[in-house]
Order: structure tokens, then sequence, then C-alpha cells
């Protein structure tokens, strides 16, 4: 199979921290060969960062499209994404919403 659009809820959520990470670098190869759509719905911030070309942060109930952040990383990405300065420049928008609302307190920090 060769879909045009892939829909992924929180498809890592389950796996271990490893697993998780390995599983981010697959999904990102196979993108890359594919160049298919994928929509990642993900709690995590990193993995948003690192997997997306756009970032669409949801307002509490109701959902809503609160912002919408482009991600400018070149590809790939892979492991050493996370070290890379420009994903805390990047990093640091999204989780300034959750702080923002209360989800992250500054303690977490």
């Amino acid at each position: 199979m060769n879909p045009s659009l892939l829909l992924m809820n929180e498809p890592f959520g389950a796996l271990d921290a490893l697993t998780r990470q390995q599983m981010r670098v697959d999904i990102e190869a196979m993108w890359m060969r594919r160049r298919m759509t994928v929509v990642f719905v993900t709690h995590s911030v990193d993995e948003a960062v690192l997997l997306a070309d756009r970032d669409v942060v949801m307002s509490p109930r109701p959902g809503r499209v609160d912002q919408i952040l482009p991600v400018d990383l070149p590809r790939p990405r892979g492991l050493v994404g996370r070290r890379a300065p420009e994903f805390l420049r990047l990093e640091h928008p999204i989780t300034n919403v959750f702080l923002e609302r209360g989800v992250l307190t500054r303690a977490a920090i």
C-alpha cells in the first residue's frame, strides 16, 4: 500500500523511550522516501518539533486551532535533531503556550 495520507493519533504512546526514538527516526525515513501527508497527533513537544513541517497547537475544550508554527529544521533530523540549536528555538514557543495555560509550571522548566 502507498497511501497519500497517513493519520497517526499518539502512535508512540505505549512505547518505551528507546523504541519511541527509533520509531520517530523510522517514520521520518519513511516520509522522506514517500513524501505522503502525515497528520500526527502527539502530546510530546519533542515529537511535534522533530517530525513536523508545521505544528498546530490546539486550545483546551473545545479543541480549536490556537497557533500554527512552521518548523524549518533541515531533514533528516534523526537522533541528533534534539541537539540542534534550532530545535530549542522551535520548542520554546510551544512550551510557552503550555506554561501560559498552566498545563506546565515554571518549576517544570
